[in-house]
């Protein structure tokens, strides 16, 4: 490929063949969305895995890699008139399909061969088009300040889009269950834990268990509306104080600011401040927290292997060498094995199974911090 960047703030190392090969000899994931299928020069390299037998295209969509099948996306900005930006997953079978996706965002895009390019349609447009197509869309981070939904663009989906169009809603770093279903108009709609990873060791640090018969379009798609027995059983999240933007802050100087925001930081004076998701949510609810609709799974909270204190590149070298897999090592081996490893380190992970950790807050674009206090 020309080395050309695909996501300005990702990783150089983030292209496809090493995304599929971590999610499947890594991190061991059976399913995963790539969110920068769109560009011709990704498609162009799944055409050569495909060439060569390394990428199989399933009858029942998405593309399977080793242990891993992938399924197509692009994410896309739209901007409604008189209101802020929001950022679209979109999700389509096949990669004939999602070259036609991109044939339709060319002529509405500055520039196709990035991601998360401003498209000039509106949601109910873009909702449209790729439900054509056979796909799906999901909001991106929905509550994120940052061109989510509710963080930039709406009080309410139905002001600005057909909620029967969206397949779910994806949580995003800063929140999880108990926060997003204080807001009851979306508890007709599945949540989903697949936060946009910008470097290959955050791949996931936020994923879904699903019953299904095969990692598949289809399958997924049976398991988004909860269609012949067919579910998302758990959804494992990152503690929602360890998102970048959990509180509300001081951009500049990262002061919290535990109350509603005012338009200038008391600390430094600059106006800076950032609303975080937890103070938007409380301002959208409408319901009291432990209220849940039936449907919906448990929000187990996970802390990834590179947040974990004394948990470096070489020790999680050793983990991956004797265990395989992260979700292995976050929820499976015990502690004997662990200590086998690494010795004492075992009992971080053991304390962050059980929730035994401390966490500083992040906010206003820096992630939180795990502290061994409790």
């Amino acid at each position: 490929m020309s080395g050309k960047p695909v996501k300005i703030t990702a990783s150089r190392k983030m292209t496809l063949s090493a995304v599929l090969e971590e999610a499947s000899e890594r991190k061991g994931i059976e399913l995963i969305g790539i969110i920068d299928s769109h560009v011709p020069e990704v498609q162009q390299e799944l055409r050569e895995l495909m060439d060569r037998g390394q990428a199989i295209p399933l009858e029942e969509g998405g593309v399977r890699y080793k242990q891993t099948t992938l399924i197509l996306g692009a994410e896309v900005e739209v901007k409604e008139a008189g209101r802020g930006e929001a950022h679209f997953l979109c999700y389509v079978p096949t990669l004939d399909a999602m070259q036609s996706f991109t044939g339709w965002l060319a002529r509405r895009c500055r520039n196709v061969t990035l991601s998360s390019q401003r498209i000039d349609c509106t949601i109910v447009q873009l909702q449209e088009q790729v439900a054509s197509l056979g796909g799906l869309v999901i909001p991106a981070h929905i509550f994120t300040p940052h061109k989510g939904l509710y963080g930039s663009c709406t009080d309410h989906i139905a002001e600005v889009a057909n909620p029967a169009l969206f397949a779910a809603v994806e949580l995003g770093l800063s929140s999880n269950t108990e926060m997003a279903d204080q807001i009851s108009e979306l508890h007709p709609l599945p949540f989903v834990t697949n936060s946009d990873a910008h470097s290959l060791s955050k791949i996931g640090r936020e994923y879904q268990s699903i019953v299904m018969k095969e990692p598949n379009f289809r399958e997924w798609r049976l398991a988004l509306t909860h269609a012949e027995g067919h579910m998302i059983a758990a959804n494992y999240g990152l503690h929602p104080e360890l998102g970048k933007y959990h509180q509300t802050s001081c951009q500049a100087c990262g002061t919290p600011f535990p109350k509603e925001a005012t338009d200038r930081c008391a600390a430094c004076g600059k106006k800076a401040v950032i609303r975080g998701v937890e103070e938007r949510i409380r301002q959208l609810a409408d319901l009291e927290p432990g209220i849940h609709p039936v449907h919906r799974p448990a929000y187990i909270e996970q802390f990834p292997l590179e947040f974990l204190p004394g948990i470096g590149p070489k020790r999680r070298e050793q983990l991956y060498r004797e265990f395989g897999t992260e979700m292995n090592i976050l929820h499976r081996v015990g502690e004997a094995d662990l200590s086998r490893v690494i010795g004492e380190l075992a009992n971080v992970i053991i304390r962050a199974r059980v929730g035994e950790l401390t966490v500083n807050a992040g906010g206003a674009g820096t992630y939180g911090k795990v502290t061994m206090g409790k």
